[in-house]
């Protein structure tokens, strides 16, 4: 989580800085409003892949945790199953 939350900064910041060297870059109105187009949009997909990347991760740790939780449930039914069966024997 904390890894994800540093790549979203470091791309933030790095679509921030992009933008203001474009800004003081010493270029015509109309040059400078397509590189700032050019470069939003570059931040823009870059910042969704890595959501992208995020939520996939996110989704195969939940399904993982899900799988063993319900592994261990049955397990646990089973034992306790095993347990019932054994003390009504010996009753």
């Amino acid at each position: 989580m904390k890894t994800n939350k540093a790549i979203l900064g470091i791309i933030a910041g790095v679509a921030v800085g992009t933008t203001l060297g474009v800004l003081f870059a010493p270029d015509k109105g109309e040059k400078t409003r397509k590189k700032i187009a050019e470069k939003t949009m570059d931040a823009k997909d870059k910042l969704k892949e890595s959501f992208d990347d995020f939520i996939e991760t996110a989704s195969e740790k939940y399904s993982s945790i899900k799988q063993e939780g319900e592994e261990l449930l049955k397990s646990k039914k089973e034992d306790l199953k095993d347990k019932i069966i054994k003390e009504t024997k010996k009753a």
